[in-house]
């Protein structure tokens, strides 16, 4: 009955695909991109190999991706793209590691299969280490991106410790600087996690109005706000005044659009390090690096559909969770939480939606 029940959970999730998806591409056999230097952090399968003969390119490999190009209705064929200051890109940045590789690479995947007019998107890739721009070339011989190093000392001495590990990892933290990191040039950023897959036009969420905010998001105000600070913060205060004058909501980092100008000139990435080192000696809040985005922009952003952040559906905190879709239309699937689709479909214990993930995915398993 168990298999039954798998197959029927797959069977839905496929149909609901071509529901929300109905751009999807059938994907053509693809050759094997290989990374290098990458063994040291990678999971192993299960089985072992012995270690004098072992090479990273026998365990990670991805299928390059087929070749995407501009509709008709995009700008003018004539138009050349001069490089990363051109008016006419829409940028997007993500952090690139090893253990969310596959998340980021199933992530540009999924946006350039959407867009109307990949060729005008810009990724920028916030990297620990410089191996992975060839992998990402490799894989995507037509993108254009640049990788930027985030130096983790940066950000060393200012993180506290989580609810769980992987909100502890310094590369998490790269967001704060984004507007240190790119070029001056570069005036707006949409900036997405590794665990999630867009269903829709990037421009879309690209051309979101934010008014006199510096950040747009989708925001949840039915959340209890309180608990994302400690009894401590909220019976201080010189801590909970912060709030004073404003009608603070959840939002997810996980996507947000910045204006990096506004940013720039009124020093938001000072103001996050502020509370990072309150954090140090008060213990403020447990979560990672979401509270201090929280304590400087809830009640102060520009509100975008919940469409483009169908958040939640790694199961938060709760391992082997399986959430459902937010009612309403859908632009962007994210598996935000403890479960990653890829792990639970190497598992061969998958969510039903993980199913929505997998058509991105370019991983070339060992056999």
């Amino acid at each position: 009955m168990l298999w039954v029940m798998q197959f029927s959970g797959f069977f839905s999730a496929a149909m609901l695909m071509i529901v929300l998806s109905p751009s999807f591409q059938s994907f053509p056999p693809a050759e094997a991109i290989r990374s290098s230097h990458l063994h040291a952090y990678l999971r192993l399968p299960s089985y072992q190999v012995s270690s004098s003969t072992y090479s990273p390119l026998d365990r990670f490999s991805f299928r390059k991706a087929s070749e995407f190009g501009n509709a008709d209705k995009c700008r003018s064929t004539d138009h050349k793209i001069t490089g990363v200051c051109d008016p006419s890109l829409v940028h997007v940045a993500i952090t690139l590691d090893v253990e969310y590789l596959r998340g980021s690479i199933a992530a540009v995947h999924s946006i350039l299969q959407h867009s109307l007019c990949p060729e005008n998107v810009f990724f920028h890739f916030l990297v620990s280490d410089t191996d992975l721009e060839t992998l990402v070339r490799s894989t995507f011989p037509q993108l254009k991106f640049k990788a930027y190093y985030f130096d983790p000392a940066i950000v060393r001495n200012l993180i506290s410790s989580s609810v769980r590990q992987a909100l502890e990892q310094p590369l998490n933290y790269a967001r704060n600087y984004l507007a240190d990191l790119l070029e001056p040039c570069v005036r707006r950023v949409i900036y997405l996690d590794s665990d999630l897959v867009v269903v829709d036009d990037i421009a879309k969420l690209w051309s979101t109005n934010l008014g006199s905010r510096t950040i747009g998001a989708p925001e949840y105000c039915h959340a209890n706000f309180t608990k994302y600070f400690t009894s401590g913060f909220w019976s201080a205060e010189r801590f909970s005044g912060t709030f004073k004058g404003r009608k603070p909501c959840y939002f997810n980092t996980g996507v947000m659009v910045i204006d990096l100008v506004k940013w720039r000139r009124v020093g938001y990435t000072k103001r996050i390090e502020r509370w990072m080192e309150i954090q140090k000696t008060d213990r403020i809040y447990e979560l990672g690096s979401l509270p201090p985005f929280l304590l400087v922009f809830a009640g102060r952003v520009a509100p975008i559909e919940h469409r483009w952040n169908q958040h939640g559906l790694g199961g938060d905190n709760v391992r082997g969770s399986c959430r459902g879709l937010h009612p309403g239309p859908v632009s962007l699937l994210h598996w935000s939480g403890s479960g990653k689709p890829w792990d639970r479909l190497d598992s061969r214990r998958p969510c039903p939606l993980d199913a929505l993930w997998a058509p991105y995915d370019l991983y070339r398993h060992s056999h």
